[in-house]
């Protein structure tokens, strides 16, 4: 993807988007689950590679990390996370079609919805943060049996 390519306002440019600490703390969850640690045994890799990573986050009190920033192996895990997760939220009710520049339905500007399958995996979570975060998309409410990422996911543990 070429930067400047299209206008894309509200759309972050591939060298800010950031991996938030909490979607490291769910592929962490994720390798868990995958590769449950043995006592006495050392951590599988995806695992040491992403504990490595939420080590410094947390000690240089950082909320997100540059993908660029990421070493291979912790990417590479956090990858295999990814795709385990809804790719859209989408629930097929969109607002942006009728002129509004943020969907009702799912909470995405209308050039996230636009360029949804140009962005990146880590543009996409950093959206999915942002509207979730946010809760108003009818997704979370009117229409939340629509969002069916929740029939989906296995119950979360935590770390």
């Amino acid at each position: 993807m070429t930067s400047g390519a299209f206008p894309r306002p509200g759309y972050h440019a591939r060298p800010m988007a950031t991996i938030h600490i909490t979607d490291i703390e769910s592929a962490i969850n994720y390798w868990r689950i995958q590769q449950p640690p043995t006592t006495g045994l050392p951590l599988a890799q995806p695992l040491q590679a992403l504990a490595e990573v939420y080590g410094v986050m947390v000690f240089e009190r950082q909320d997100g990390i540059e993908e660029a920033r990421l070493p291979d192996e912790a990417l590479q895990a956090w990858l295999a996370w990814y795709v385990t997760t809804p790719d859209t939220p989408c629930i097929a009710i969109c607002s942006t079609s009728q002129g509004d520049e943020v969907c009702k339905g799912c909470g995405r500007s209308f050039a996230e919805v636009q360029y949804w399958t140009q962005m990146t995996p880590v543009e996409k979570r950093a959206t999915w943060r942002r509207i979730t975060t946010d809760g108003n998309a009818w997704r979370f409410s009117k229409y939340a049996e629509r969002a069916t990422e929740c029939l989906l996911l296995p119950a979360t543990t935590t770390a």
